[in-house]
């Protein structure tokens, strides 16, 4: 079976919150991905409860587009924990914590339900399973903590 990064990261030493760039790939025909943990919560002690971070994944997957040139995808981790953050090019570790916390800012102090997008039966294969509450208190909390630039000690920006 191939390794996987993210099953090789010591978890146990790592403190959250913190964005992380975990690798920069460039393509056969010279394009570049950049691919990011951005962790909300301290592995192994805290998770976000799963419709907060439903929601978090579909404003921040917005927001996130409006702050930052040529984003991939935002996914959610499946210990609930952050998200794989990709992108084409090579944005900073400072330019996506600039643009996540101020993402941030928004869902905790500004967001309303019509600001959460695709949260139909239509648009969303669970869409019953949201809560901007719970998106916005963690928001809350992260923010209060401050995003690290580095994974293993805090440097805050």
């Amino acid at each position: 079976m191939a390794e996987i990064e993210s099953f090789q990261l010591d978890h146990t030493v790592v403190i959250a919150p913190y964005v992380r760039l975990i690798a920069v790939e460039h393509g056969p025909h010279g394009g570049t991905i950049s691919n990011f943990d951005i962790r909300l919560t301290q592995p192994n002690e805290q998770e976000i409860p799963t419709a907060g971070v439903h929601t978090l994944e579909h404003i921040l997957a917005s927001l996130l587009r409006d702050r930052l040139d040529g984003i991939i995808d935002l996914s959610p981790f499946g210990c609930r924990t952050g998200f794989h953050f990709i992108v084409w090019g090579e944005p900073t570790v400072a330019e996506v914590v600039a643009a996540f916390v101020d993402a941030l800012r928004f869902v905790a102090f500004e967001a309303v339900e019509a600001d959460v997008p695709g949260v139909s039966a239509v648009q969303c294969g669970n869409y019953r399973d949201h809560s901007l509450h719970t998106a916005r208190e963690w928001a809350k909390v992260v923010l209060d903590r401050g995003v690290s630039l580095d994974p293993y000690e805090r440097v805050l920006a």
